[in-house]
């Protein structure tokens, strides 16, 4: 494990991370969801993808990495963008899980990997929407201290800030990000997925123009299993990429 310091916003933002194969030239990023870090990313795809030198890195907030303000998706993306500049990264491939989805897009890679990926707004379940309805009305009547009560398992145990940076990223519609994508995408989604369905998957796939959706069994974490089914997937688009 190694770590890089970047400056942001008149933050400093300790940035854990972790190289493998350090001697390939062609890089592959890996970008880890909310509440999770770049170990998970590790477990799933560390041995694969063997002729690109693999970065795992914690982002703000998460692993070994600090964060110590409020960010919003593009906060990240621009923290990220500095981070790979210090350690002369190319963005030739950038894999992002759940939430890094949303950073890995912003970040325009040559080859966008989506798995399970956030960014297309998932309704709310009835009991959800009677959670937050009943919040607002305590909040009303002074009992906002109750909160814990009713945040969702996301947000329980979060700092202050990471709480606020939580509320900012939870619900943004990434669908015109998408829509500007202008390179080659694979979509990877699960099936039995509730937190980004397969469903939102195949709206992403209609936004992106260069994109195809690979459907796994499983569910929002079914990389665990599948990461060398990914690998494999990854590589074929990359040929294809190639011959072109």
């Amino acid at each position: 494990m190694a770590v890089k310091t970047v400056h942001y916003k008149g933050a400093t933002f300790s940035i854990s991370y972790e190289i493998l194969n350090p001697n390939q030239s062609s890089d592959v990023i890996f970008l880890h969801g909310w509440g999770s870090n770049k170990n998970l990313m590790k477990q799933a795809f560390g041995k694969t993808l063997p002729s690109f030198r693999h970065i795992y890195i914690d982002m703000p907030g998460f692993g070994a990495s600090n964060c110590d303000i409020a960010l919003k998706t593009t906060d990240y993306a621009a923290i990220m963008e500095l981070f790979l500049a210090q350690i002369d990264a190319k963005k030739e491939v950038i894999l992002g899980h759940s939430f890094g989805g949303k950073v890995a897009t912003l970040l325009s890679p040559e080859v966008l990997v989506l798995v399970a990926s956030a960014g297309i707004i998932i309704p709310k379940s009835f009991k959800v929407r009677t959670k937050i309805a009943l919040f607002k009305l305590l909040k009303f009547t002074g009992l906002s201290s109750l909160r814990s009560l009713f945040v969702a398992p996301d947000a329980q145990g979060l700092s202050e800030c990471m709480y606020q940076t939580f509320k900012n990223v939870i619900n943004e519609d990434f669908s015109d990000v998408f829509r500007g994508y202008k390179g080659k995408a694979l979509l990877c989604f699960g099936d039995q997925d509730t937190a980004t369905p397969l469903w939102s998957g195949e709206v992403m796939a209609d936004l992106i123009p260069d994109s195809r959706l690979v459907a796994y069994s499983g569910d929002h974490y079914f990389l665990l299993k599948e990461g060398a089914s990914i690998a494999r997937e990854i590589e074929q688009d990359i040929e294809k990429l190639k011959a072109t």
